[in-house]
C-alpha cells in the first residue's frame, strides 16, 4: 500500500529553519512528504537543498513549472501550509496566488483537497485587521486554520520560540481533516 502524500508548503517564519523537523514528523506520521517552499523561504535553504531532498526524496519546488514542464511531484492526498506567514494568510486571503506555495493550496482546497494551515506571527502583526479578515476567508473556503489553543498561539514582538514550533498539532489537524486517528 502507498503511503498518502502531503504537500508540506512552508513560508519565510522563523520555524522555516527547522522545516526538516517538520518533514520527519510527518514521514513518522505516515506521510509521503513533498516540499513546497515560498520564493524567500527556498533561498534560506538554497545552501542545503540536497538534505531536504534527500530526506523527502522528491524535489523542492518554490516556483511554477513552465507549460511544457510534467508534475515533479506525486498527487497530493492533503496538504498542510505550515509555518504560514502573515503575508501569505493575507495574499491568500486576498486571492492573491503569486506564488507556488499560495497557487497550490489556494487551487486544491476548491478541488477537494484537505488543506490546513497553520500561521507562526507575532501578535502585533496578527493585531493588523486584514488578519482576522484572511482567517475567516481561509475558513469559508474550507480550510483549516489551526490558530489558537489547537494550534499556534500567537507570540509576542521579538518572543517568538521557532524552535518549539508545535508541528505535531498542525499534523493532527490534518489527521482530523483526513479522517485519520
Amino acid at each position: 500500500m502507498t503511503k498518502p502524500v502531503l504537500y508540506l508548503i512552508a513560508c519565510a517564519a522563523g520555524p522555516t529553519q527547522y522545516v526538516d523537523e517538520g518533514v520527519r514528523a510527518a514521514q513518522a506520521d505516515g506521510w509521503d512528504v513533498c516540499l513546497i517552499l515560498t520564493p524567500s523561504a527556498f533561498s534560506w535553504w538554497e545552501p542545503r537543498m540536497q538534505e531536504l531532498v534527500d530526506l523527502t526524496g522528491h524535489p523542492v519546488r518554490s516556483r511554477y513549472k513552465l507549460p511544457w514542464e510534467r508534475d515533479a511531484l506525486p498527487k497530493a492526498t492533503a496538504m498542510l501550509v505550515a509555518p504560514m506567514s502573515c503575508t501569505t494568510l493575507n495574499k491568500w486571503g486576498a486571492g492573491i496566488s503569486d506564488t507556488l506555495a499560495i497557487g497550490l493550496p489556494s487551487e486544491a482546497v476548491n478541488m477537494g483537497v484537505p488543506v490546513a494551515a497553520m500561521p507562526y506571527f507575532n501578535r502585533a502583526q496578527g493585531a493588523q485587521p486584514a488578519v482576522a479578515r484572511s482567517v475567516a476567508a481561509l475558513r469559508e473556503q474550507g480550510v483549516l486554520v489551526l490558530d489558537g489553543p489547537e494550534g499556534y498561539e500567537s507570540h509576542p514582538p521579538k518572543q517568538g520560540n521557532p524552535k518549539g514550533y508545535p508541528w505535531e498539532r498542525a499534523l493532527a489537524g490534518v489527521r482530523r481533516l483526513v479522517g485519520r486517528p
